[in-house]
């Protein structure tokens, strides 16, 4: 039963919404923001386990955990911030703003977008984890409302899990294309650079596009909106663990780790910290 126990994972039923504390949240836009763009982004996490599926056809043990774990989880992450929402900002047409996000949304989610070989799309599936764990912690961080920390920090935990399941195929892939660390750090840099890409500008859009209607066309608005979030995340990350996250693929030597550490630290600032 210990067994069982400790192998269940979290459900929504898990957390008690009763317990949130409005006072802290509801008046804070930053975190709506924060919260309702992630709530989009996770909502639509089929689209790309669909792509991945079809890449990774024939490797069944890839293609099992995708469909049967990977991708119920990202979703249930989705239903979790919606029902956080529904909860703290009830007057948000949350249904209307994902529907309108999702059809432009889908547009990016393109097979022909993913890397050229197995070995480095899992060297950036390892990249997007990296950069989900670093916002959803950080999201933990900048509240002390006790349920959306809770559901934060479940989703990190989440996202790291997710990373070591990444990691070990890519170490298989890495194997079999002989996949040198040039290539690996290249993925690794373009994929960094893509974090802030327009996923996350998607979402705060059409999220502005319902609930401030007349702030839509408004791009210095959602622009300083952008810069409100991204502020956050890198008042409250931690730059060792995403660090040492990033550059876990490269398999350096620890002289060598040592020697390129302060100038992956600098382009990893740049990324997250701009």
């Amino acid at each position: 039963m210990a067994s069982q126990d400790a192998e269940r994972h979290w459900t929504i039923e898990d957390l008690d919404f009763s317990r949130i504390a409005l006072d802290k949240v509801r008046p804070d836009e930053n975190l709506f923001y924060l919260v309702t763009s992630a709530s989009f982004i996770e909502s639509g996490s089929d689209l790309y386990t669909h792509n991945l599926v079809d890449f990774f056809k024939g490797d069944q043990e890839v293609t099992d955990w995708l469909s049967q774990h990977w991708e119920l989880e990202e979703l249930q992450h989705g239903k979790a911030l919606r029902a956080y929402v529904r909860h703290v900002w009830p007057e948000f047409d949350w249904d209307t703003a994902y529907g309108n996000f999702l059809e432009e949304y889908a547009t990016y989610c393109k097979v022909e977008l993913l890397a050229p070989t197995r070995g480095l799309e899992m060297t950036a599936r390892c990249v997007v984890e990296t950069g989900t764990a670093t916002y959803y912690r950080a999201m933990a961080r900048c509240t002390d409302e006790p349920v959306l920390q809770d559901l934060a920090t479940r989703i990190a935990t989440d996202e790291v899990n997710h990373y070591k399941h990444f990691y070990r195929y890519y170490r298989r892939y890495r194997e079999q294309e002989k996949l040198g660390r040039l290539r690996v750090m290249g993925t690794i840099g373009r994929r960094t650079l893509e974090l802030k890409s327009e996923d996350a500008d998607c979402a705060i859009r059409h999220v502005v596009r319902t609930r401030s209607p007349e702030r839509a066309d408004d791009m210095a608005y959602v622009q300083r909106l952008s810069a409100d979030m991204n502020s956050t995340i890198r008042t409250h990350l931690s730059p060792g663990t995403t660090l040492k996250m990033l550059m876990r693929p490269l398999e350096l030597p620890a002289k060598v780790q040592t020697v390129i550490q302060y100038p992956i630290r600098q382009f990893m600032e740049h990324v997250f910290l701009r």
